[in-house]
């Protein structure tokens, strides 16, 4: 997720919540347990990606974060010009996204950002882009009875959606700011506040070789758990 090179990374000092992490296939083989017992309590895991791809660990990584106690939700990168958003929520739900109130699954998570290359917003109008995402939540929202959690910079939801505020009453928001002491948030969500906030993409946890995007949870273990159980 956030591919960036050359930027100065900081631990968030203000930040107050839980830690966390987000993955995929790029970290390779995990051992959970380590994770666990590092201080980790939830993750994000690749599932799919539009309408054809799903992440070759997610198998694994899935039922395994659970075993080892790690809260864990899935997540979707989005692809809004090669399907539609109802299309791409029922691929997703099929495949990974789905919800169960455990105490250990958090909503899926929808990835909205500049893909690897190409037009940062897909060559979709501001519009367009809007109604793609409501398409893709109400649909999610039918299949799993959960509001679809996004995840986003304020950079590329204001440019791409037209500094679109109509899902931040909706939507908890996972922002991805790294490198600052507070997160810039997406339009309408400035008038709340981020649930995850995603601060570093160069983390080390143990059980992970390599960086590991690094996360918080905005609040305590049982408003986490509040979240997994739509309590």
């Amino acid at each position: 997720m956030l591919t960036a090179t050359g930027l100065a990374v900081a631990s968030p000092a203000q930040a107050q919540g839980l830690a966390g992490i987000d993955v995929s296939n790029y970290q390779g083989a995990i051992n959970w347990t380590s994770v666990k017992n590092s201080g980790i309590q939830f993750a994000y895991i690749k599932a799919t990606e539009g309408t054809t791809f799903k992440d070759a660990r997610f198998n694994t990584n899935y039922p395994a974060a659970h075993a080892a106690g790690v809260v864990r939700g899935a997540y979707h990168f989005a692809r809004p010009n090669s399907s539609t958003g109802a299309a791409q929520a029922n691929y997703f739900a099929s495949n990974g996204g789905a919800w169960s109130a455990d105490g250990l699954t958090l909503p899926g998570a929808l990835d909205l950002e500049a893909p690897p290359s190409g037009a940062a917003c897909y060559g979709l109008s501001t519009t367009s882009m809007r109604n793609w995402i409501t398409d893709f939540y109400n649909t999610y929202k039918t299949r799993t009875g959960r509001d679809v959690v996004i995840y986003t910079t304020a950079s590329w939801w204001n440019t791409c959606t037209g500094s679109w505020t109509g899902m931040a009453s909706k939507s908890p928001l996972w922002v991805a700011h790294w490198g600052a002491s507070t997160p810039s948030l997406p339009a309408g969500w400035s008038s709340t506040t981020w649930t995850f906030w995603q601060y570093t993409s160069t983390g080390s946890v143990s059980g992970i070789s390599g960086n590991v995007d690094r996360n918080y949870f905005n609040g305590s273990t049982a408003r986490l758990t509040a979240l997994a159980n739509n309590t």
